[in-house]
């Protein structure tokens, strides 16, 4: 994967690939998280409006919305979790089951895998994070895994992605990017181009001539998740439905 510019503000035209490169969101969020108040129908408007021909909803420690949305538009809509683990969170793709939090993450990595998902880390060294997986609990996962994010347009400081990306280089792992979106504002700001796919294979496949797109979210964006979960705790936002009807 070639990221140009990565960490610039904006970066430049995307690259030509033999067919049609897929615009690809691999993180955002619904009001399925605790930290988010997106509407499933506003999120799936935003997507098209923005034109991202693929979307990864990656609730924490949740499907319901994902699910919907995927009956709502199956080809664009793919089916992810952040998961929660007990040393630091883990992010899954093309998933038909739910990964319970606060299992270890090698526990987690299998329950992926069980079902046939694919499976990486979101902002892995993003120190100001708690929930980031930090240096130590990652490295002896590396084998383990699918992919890294490299690129987290939330990331407050750069290094934090320069040094994700650093060490995908240096292992030869596949990488991935995503605006880990809590808002309609921040959807895709982090995109990923790559050539078309139809499963979780040739989703990895597609990743070793992908090329990502990418610009960081202004810090304040993430008053947009203080809020959420302020209202949420307040009672001044609904609960989403956990049957999701």
């Amino acid at each position: 994967m070639t990221i140009p510019h990565l960490g610039d503000p904006h970066v430049g035209a995307a690259p030509h690939h033999p067919a049609t490169p897929l615009r690809c969101e691999l993180h955002a969020h619904t009001l399925y998280s605790r930290d988010c108040l997106t509407p499933l129908e506003s999120l799936l408007s935003a997507s098209r409006r923005k034109g991202l021909d693929r979307l990864a909803v990656t609730d924490h420690n949740s499907i319901t919305g994902a699910l919907r949305l995927h009956r709502m538009d199956p080809e664009r809509i793919i089916v992810g979790e952040e998961i929660r683990t007990t040393r630091g969170e883990l992010i899954a793709y093309f998933l038909s089951e739910l990964v319970p939090p606060d299992l270890p993450p090698e526990e987690a990595i299998r329950a992926v895998r069980d079902q046939g998902g694919i499976v990486g880390v979101s902002h892995p060294l993003d120190g100001l994070r708690r929930e980031a997986m930090g240096h130590s609990a990652l490295l002896p996962l590396l084998d383990e895994l699918d992919f890294i994010e490299v690129f987290n347009a939330r990331c407050l400081l750069p290094a934090y992605n320069h040094r994700a990306r650093a060490l995908a280089t240096e292992r030869n792992l596949l990488v991935t990017a995503g605006s880990d979106a809590h808002c309609n504002a921040e959807l895709g700001r982090a995109v990923v181009l790559m050539p078309p796919f139809d499963s979780a294979a040739s989703f990895l496949e597609g990743l070793r001539q992908a090329s990502i797109l990418a610009r960081p979210s202004p810090f304040w964006m993430h008053l947009a998740s203080a809020y959420a979960k302020a209202a949420r705790r307040l009672g001044w936002a609904p609960q989403p439905d956990p049957e999701g009807e």
